[in-house]
């Protein structure tokens, strides 16, 4: 009866009733499965998740709340999930992705759900994963995840999106030719953020070399944008560039190709989440000498039965 009510809450939109979803996955409460389950496959499958990344200062979450404002206008409803970074002492999340999407707090069609890293990545994926699905589930047919920043954690979440946008600035300090082949590899949009900033040209020339040398691997093209995210400039011509990916994306079978990728990488990390208990009560009933590679030591602590 409980996930009924809920479920309810979930076609109705309630806040409360998508916000209890979600904490009932980030719990692991065994109720979660059948909320998941009942839920519309078909909401899901037309949902449009996009995967928002960059370096700190890039100003992502500006960026964020610009996008939801226009698809707002277009009468659509939007889900976020920000990933916030938190301490791994006391598990608290600075939360500042919400505090900059304030504008959107009486939108009952603009739901933002913050996902604390609590300092481990372990369940992160899986639990992001749960979310978008609840979000779409509630009729939201924007969803996106936005991460705190570009390394293999971060890039582990995005990899849940069916698009990925690679946001940079000029004067970050970044190192274009190190961060060279992880862009290559996830971006599908570049976005050069603060592009009133000096050095924001020359960033988008770097950009535009990185888009090229794709196509000369035979990859698809990635798409440079530029904007002033604080101004709303260049948002109209990063949307229709968001548009027409999804929609290339859907016509060559990539974003079922990337969706099927995404749902093998949820079922391992709940895999991983589900062992990792019993592992732990085995190490602390092992008697081994701490010594020596821990990874023999765990290949012959996983070897016992």
């Amino acid at each position: 009866m409980k996930s009924e009510h809920i479920l309810k809450g979930l076609r109705d939109r309630d806040p409360r009733g998508i916000a209890r979803a979600i904490s009932l996955v980030e719990e692991n409460d065994p109720l979660s499965d059948e909320i998941l389950a009942s839920l519309d496959d078909s909401l899901v499958d037309q949902a449009m998740v996009l995967g928002i990344t960059g370096p700190p200062g890039a100003g992502k979450s500006t960026l964020t709340d610009r996008i939801i404002t226009k698809y707002r206008s277009q009468g659509r409803r939007v889900g976020v999930i920000a990933v916030d970074p938190s301490s791994p002492i006391s598990g608290g999340a600075i939360l500042g992705d919400r505090i900059r999407m304030m504008g959107h707090a009486l939108d009952h069609d603009v739901v933002v759900r913050s996902m604390a890293t609590r300092g481990r990545l372990g369940g992160l994926c899986a639990a992001a994963g749960a979310a978008m699905r609840i979000l779409a589930g509630s009729g939201c047919s924007v969803i996106i995840i936005e991460t705190v920043g570009v390394g293999q954690s971060e890039m582990d979440i995005i990899r849940l999106a069916d698009i990925t946008s690679l946001v940079l600035a000029p004067g970050l300090g970044d190192d274009i030719q190190a961060m060279k082949a992880g862009l290559l590899e996830v971006a599908d949009i570049l976005i050069v953020n603060k592009a009133d900033c000096a050095g924001a040209e020359t960033l988008a020339m770097d950009m535009e070399a990185i888009a090229r040398e794709g196509v000369r691997k035979e990859k698809v093209e990635t798409k440079v944008c530029m904007t002033v995210a604080s101004e709303g400039k260049g948002i109209n011509e990063l949307l229709a560039a968001i548009e027409a990916v999804d929609a290339s994306h859907r016509e060559s079978g990539e974003r079922r190709i990337r969706r099927e990728k995404a749902y093998d990488l949820e079922v391992l990390d709940w895999a991983l989440e589900l062992i990792k208990p019993s592992i732990i009560e085995k190490i602390g009933k092992w008697d081994h000498d701490r010594k020596g590679a821990p990874r023999l030591q765990a290949a012959r602590l996983l070897a016992q039965e």
